[in-house]
């Protein structure tokens, strides 16, 4: 006696065990499919999330989306005179 299932519903089920690790075996994990923008600390999306904001485009014309915590840096402030 082996250990596989004999039944037909068993045999399906295990093909479909099989089948579903396969697939999710090639699922990328989280955020690494995003290149990243701002020195890092952003990344280029299509659309921003409610949680970021939108600063400028990436290369690609993509945009570089920044969490609200992160601020730009200050410009100069010109010298007056």
């Amino acid at each position: 006696m082996s250990g596989l299932p004999r039944s037909p519903v068993a045999m399906t089920q295990l093909l479909l065990l099989i089948v579903a690790l396969l697939v999710l075996g090639h699922v990328p994990p989280g955020r690494s499919e995003f290149k990243r923008c701002w020195k890092g600390q952003g990344a280029c999306r299509t659309y921003c999330t409610r949680q970021e904001t939108y600063m400028h485009l990436c290369p690609d014309g993509s945009l570089c989306c920044l969490p609200y915590g992160l601020k730009a840096p200050a410009a100069p402030k010109p010298e007056s005179v």
